[in-house]
C-alpha cells in the first residue's frame, strides 16, 4: 500500500478525516465518544494545535486543525488514536479484530487536506456541521451533539471548545 504524503510545513489549517476499522459504527456509543474527546483536546493542550471545527460521526471523525509550524500532524493523530484505543478497548466490549488477531478501533490511516485560504477553512468547518444533516441523522446541525456547530452559535457548553475562527 503506498504511503500517504503529508505536507506538514505549509503553515495552513488542515482538514483531517479518520475512520473506524471497517467503518464499524463504534462512535454511535456515547461512552466510546467520551473516551475519544479528551484525546482530541490533548492534541491542543499538549501540542499547541488550534481546533477550529469538528464532527464525530458514527464511523468517522472530521477535524479542522491548525498545527504550529513543524508539527507532524499525522504522528499526533496516530498517537491520539492509540491513546483512545487504549481507553476504549476493554474485555467486556466487543471489538473487531485485524487479520493478526489484534483488536482494532481505527483504520490505520488518516487523510488530510491543507486549507490554503480562509474560505477553504470555513468550507470545511461548514462541511463538518452539515455532515449529520446530509446523512439524515438529524434535521438541523444544532441537533447533533458531537460537532462544533453550537459553539459557533454562541453555546459554550460543548464537548470541545473551539479556538475560534471567523465564519
Amino acid at each position: 500500500m503506498p504511503k500517504l504524503r503529508h505536507y506538514d510545513n505549509l503553515g495552513t489549517a488542515r482538514f483531517i478525516t479518520f475512520s473506524c476499522f471497517k467503518r464499524h459504527p463504534y462512535l454511535s456509543d456515547r461512552t466510546i465518544i467520551e473516551k475519544l474527546l479528551p484525546q482530541i483536546i490533548t492534541i491542543r493542550d499538549d501540542n499547541g494545535v488550534k481546533i477550529y471545527g469538528y464532527v464525530i460521526m458514527p464511523e468517522h471523525v472530521h477535524l479542522v486543525l491548525h498545527p504550529p509550524e513543524g508539527t507532524r500532524l499525522g504522528l499526533l493523530i496516530g498517537q491520539m488514536k492509540a491513546r483512545a484505543s487504549y481507553a476504549i478497548i476493554t474485555p467486556e466490549r466487543e471489538i473487531l479484530k485485524r487479520s493478526n488477531g489484534q483488536p482494532a478501533i481505527w483504520q490505520r490511516r488518516c487523510y488530510d487536506n491543507n486549507c490554503r485560504k480562509p474560505e477553504i477553512v470555513r468550507e470545511k468547518i461548514n462541511y463538518c456541521h452539515n455532515n449529520p444533516v446530509v446523512r439524515r441523522l438529524v434535521s438541523s446541525p444544532g441537533d447533533w451533539p458531537w460537532s462544533s456547530y453550537r459553539w459557533y452559535q454562541g453555546d459554550r457548553d460543548v464537548p470541545i471548545s473551539i479556538d475560534g475562527f471567523e465564519l
